[in-house]
Formats: C-alpha cells, sequence, structure tokens
C-alpha cells in the first residue's frame, strides 16, 4: 500500500530519448534521427521499426531542440489582451478558438494560447517568444485604432495573421451605400482576415428603420477597438443618410460584460427619451439588456426591441427570443488559421474578407409604440 504523501514524492518518469529508441529497435542513434527526421540513410524497414518503437515509448520531438536545430518549433500563438471576467461568459472566442485548433489539429500543430493584461504586456510575450522560438507564428486578434503589434510582428519577422482588419482610417470616414460593397481596408503590413462589420450594421439598422423605430442606442464594446470604431462611424453614417438625430442614434462603450451590458441599459431607460431599439455587440449584453427590461416591466419587443450582434445558444432560448447577427464564427477561425498556415508556408501577404453576417428576425424586434 502507497504510504501517504509518497505519490507526491516520487520523480516524474524520464521522456523517453533517442538513446531509448536506438536501443530497443537495435539500430544507431543517427538511424533514429534519419527515420524521424524523414532523412535519406535508412531504409525502409529500419524507418518502419524506429518509428514503431518511438511510438510505443511515447516518444515526441523537444520542441526547443528542434527550434535550435531551425526546424518549426510546430505551435502557433493566439493572445487576447481583455479583462479575464468577461470571457467566461461571451462565447464567440470559444467558437473562434475552436475553429483555429480545427485546422491546426489536422497539422498537428499545437495552439499556445494566453490571456494577458494589457497590450505592452502582449508585446513583449511575443518578443520572448520570438527569442525563445516557442511558435512558428501567431494570430492577432482584437485589433486596435492604433496598433503597435502590426510593426513589431513585422519588424522582428514573426509570421502572424491579423483576425479583424485595421480600422477604417480618418476621424469621420465616408462609409458606401447599404447596397454597395464595402471596401477592404488599406493593406496592412501583414496577412489580414477581416469581417465587414460597416456592412452588417446597415443590415440592423435596416431592419430596425423599417420597423420604424428612430430611437436607437447602440452599447458597443470595448472602446479603442478596430472593429467597435467602424461599428459606431457605420451608426452614425447610416443615422445621417436616414435623416436621423444623431442624440436619438448612438454609441455608448462598455467591457462587454453582462454587468457593463445592465448598467448601460439602465440609464439608457432612465432617459427623459429613452430609446424604443438597442443593439448590443453580444449575446450576453443583449441578455443581460432583456433581464433589465423584465425588472422594469418594460415589455420586449411591444416598448422595446433588441438586436445582438452575436447569435448563440442564449439567443435562442431567451423569452422572447433574442434577434441577431448570424454569423460561422467557427468558420473565421478556421479562415484565420488556413491563412497562416499559408503565410509560413511560402504564400504572399493578403487581405482575405470573410462571410458577411446576415441578421434573423426574431421575436425581440417589431414596431416601436407610437411617441
Amino acid at each position: 500500500m502507497t504510504a501517504p504523501g509518497e505519490a507526491a514524492r516520487r520523480k516524474p518518469a524520464r521522456r523517453p530519448t533517442i538513446k531509448d529508441i536506438a536501443r530497443r529497435a537495435g539500430v544507431s542513434e543517427s538511424a533514429v534521427s534519419f527515420a524521424l527526421n524523414d532523412r535519406p540513410g535508412v531504409s525502409q524497414d529500419t524507418r518502419a521499426r524506429v518509428r514503431r518503437v518511438a511510438e510505443e515509448l511515447g516518444w515526441q520531438a523537444n520542441s526547443a531542440a528542434r527550434a535550435l536545430s531551425g526546424e518549426r518549433a510546430g505551435a502557433m500563438g493566439l493572445v487576447l489582451a481583455r479583462p479575464a471576467q468577461t470571457l467566461g461568459v461571451e462565447s464567440f472566442f470559444l467558437q473562434l478558438v475552436s475553429g483555429i485548433q480545427e485546422v491546426l489539429s489536422a497539422r498537428q500543430i499545437a495552439l499556445l494560447f494566453q490571456v494577458v493584461e494589457d497590450l505592452d504586456t502582449e508585446c513583449a510575450l511575443y518578443r520572448r517568444w520570438w527569442a525563445e522560438r516557442r511558435v512558428d507564428g501567431v494570430l492577432v486578434v482584437d485589433p486596435r485604432t492604433a496598433d503597435p503589434r502590426p510593426e513589431l510582428l513585422a519588424a522582428l519577422g514573426l509570421p502572424a495573421v491579423v483576425v479583424g482588419g485595421p480600422a477604417t482610417p480618418g476621424p469621420d470616414p465616408a462609409e458606401p451605400a447599404a447596397d454597395e460593397p464595402a471596401a477592404a481596408p488599406a493593406h496592412p503590413p501583414l496577412s489580414t482576415v477581416w469581417a465587414d462589420d460597416a456592412k452588417a450594421m446597415a443590415r440592423v439598422l435596416d431592419h430596425l428603420y423599417g420597423l420604424g423605430h428612430r430611437r436607437i442606442v447602440h452599447i458597443a464594446g470595448l472602446p479603442g477597438l478596430a472593429h467597435t470604431a467602424r461599428r459606431i462611424q457605420s451608426l452614425r453614417t447610416e443615422a445621417d443618410r436616414r435623416g436621423l438625430d444623431r442624440r436619438q442614434v448612438h454609441s455608448v462603450t462598455t467591457d462587454y460584460s453582462d454587468a457593463e451590458g445592465a448598467e448601460a441599459t439602465r440609464r439608457l431607460l432612465d432617459a427623459a427619451r429613452p430609446p424604443t431599439a438597442i443593439v448590443y455587440d453580444n449575446d450576453v449584453m443583449a441578455v443581460a439588456g432583456a433581464s433589465v427590461a423584465a425588472e422594469r416591466g418594460i415589455p420586449v419587443p411591444g416598448a422595446l426591441s433588441i438586436v445582438a450582434w452575436d447569435d448563440s445558444a442564449l439567443c435562442r432560448v431567451t423569452h422572447p427570443r433574442l434577434t441577431a447577427l448570424v454569423r460561422d464564427t467557427p468558420g473565421f477561425g478556421r479562415l484565420a488559421a488556413r491563412e497562416l498556415l499559408a503565410v509560413l508556408d511560402g504564400g504572399p501577404l493578403r487581405t482575405v474578407q470573410g462571410e458577411l453576417p446576415r441578421l434573423e428576425a426574431r421575436e425581440s424586434t417589431a414596431t416601436p409604440p407610437p411617441g
């Protein structure tokens, strides 16, 4: 019987080495190296025997040693600089990562994921990963309106793909009409996959305006993010195009959490002329907003219409079910991962647009009350 604490004192099992494989397979260490690295110099029978023994022993290549020898590390990096408390409730990044992982795992490539406090820490982590050759490339999420990361990664020579695209330049850029395709962002120094947030917001405004709403507020996510800036600017452009009062059609920023989403909703509903429709930048805030309306006895959609930017199970099980923008988020992750692999394989830098979200109208939007 094992004595208490004995298991904790045991040394971890020693990792098998090339020497162990060579001893069991009955070949030289150089033959093992040739066989495991697909190099000429050994017969097919020897190569098969070495690989079989390596699998039996549970041998894996040492990533640090491979990096020092100039080989790939077999890992990609993904850093998220956001408040940690907002990640556990937001489904977007879970779906994005699932799509990324699906593509990488098919190539037996690991995903090194880390959450950090701020952008400075993220940049420092890229420098360390590059110095230690921990990753072969990185996926850069949450592009900023003033973003130091593309320039840093280009200077380091660390392959990267920006997921989301840069902000539209300028303080008040002209937006395309709702029936015209949006221009792609300016070509970045890194490959980029992006979604047309401006056109998506135009679709939301088309729906709400068509129902008769003239007081529409957008409860946005974090200020400084490129997609937040695009959505806010698109709302202004669409309001101006329809001759709506910007004091009645505007955006407020939050940290994406249910708490800030609920608090923003309370402030809006306390106004002298509250909005008749609210667009939330994620599903969690939209559900929180619906709860605030229910607490105050404000019927949805009778007195308040609600739209969620990202569809999820939350939007479909809430009563009433929430109108939402539906997009293939795992597919967007797969697109980003494939683009990074293409860069690593020597492909050109590209700007690739993802699928435009479609608006699915459900029971949370309707004609506003008179007045």
